[in-house]
């Protein structure tokens, strides 16, 4: 791994569905085309496998993408962007460098790995998922 692949911006998705957290990052990697594609972790469900967010599984999945140039945080619905928020507040179950970015779930998660993947800091990956929000579909 070179020394460009390994300081990416990580990306973790969080969703309450662990089917739906890896479908969303099976997606943004699919979308990212070819060549070097930024470490990407969904953290969904609860650690019995349920519906639900859980602390445990997010702190494992921004450790797993952590490459030393932070990781971008995208979440579903409300208790996850307050799990993310909590651990966010204790200051060491997450990597440095971790921001919990709002973005609209499966469009910014699309763009924030497409934008990490090129290479990009932290602070354009954020700025290109919440970028998400203006898509018009119609």
């Amino acid at each position: 791994m070179s020394d460009t692949e390994e300081r990416r911006v990580g990306i973790v998705l969080v969703s309450h569905s662990a089917a739906v957290a890896a479908s969303v990052a099976e997606l943004a990697i699919g979308l990212a085309g070819g060549g070097a594609v930024a470490p990407v972790a969904p953290a969904g469900g609860t650690l019995d496998g349920g519906l639900g967010t859980s602390a445990d599984v997010i702190a494992a999945a921004a450790a797993s993408v952590d490459r030393g140039a932070g990781v971008a945080v995208l979440t579903d619905l409300g208790s996850a962007v307050l799990t993310v928020k909590a651990l966010l507040a204790e200051g060491d179950e997450l990597p440095d460098g971790t921001r919990l970015v709002d973005a609209p779930f499966v469009e910014g998660a699309v763009a924030a790995v497409v934008t990490a993947s090129a290479g990009a800091d932290l602070t354009a990956v954020e700025a290109a998922a919440a970028e998400a929000y203006t898509y018009r579909k119609v």
